[in-house]
């Protein structure tokens, strides 16, 4: 697994975090005074990385444990592109794989992208 913990006061905005087993990004994190027989508490929301950007929150005390994703920023070249789909080939390892084309992408052959990779998760970014 490509993951590692860290405490839930150490999370900033536009960092990753695991939310129900799905990578986010953090779109708000706030956090709420320590009560008198409990400690603070951060909630935080976010967005999902590779599922279309789908919304999800927790709330947790700030000393708990989360589970960051390890997500890679990667450079690849278009090979070829149909039916909505196109054949990518990873600069760095020149492993070939194939992408959805994203709305509002215009993709050809010989182009090159950047990439979100986790696990074998792949979205252009």
């Amino acid at each position: 697994m490509a993951r590692e913990q860290t405490e839930v006061r150490e999370l900033q905005e536009g960092n990753y975090v695991m939310i129900d087993d799905t990578p986010c990004v953090i779109d708000a994190y706030s956090t709420s005074k320590p009560g008198k027989h409990g400690s603070a508490k951060a909630r935080v929301e976010g967005q999902g990385v590779f599922d279309g950007g789908q919304k999800r929150n927790f709330t947790q005390p700030v000393d708990a444990k989360v589970w960051v994703p390890i997500i890679t920023r990667k450079q690849g070249q278009v090979v070829s592109t149909g039916d909505g789909e196109m054949q990518v080939m990873d600069l760095e390892t020149y492993d070939t794989f194939t992408m959805r084309v994203p709305d509002g992408v215009d993709a050809s052959a010989d182009d090159e992208i950047e990439f979100l990779e986790y696990e074998s998760q792949r979205k252009v970014v």
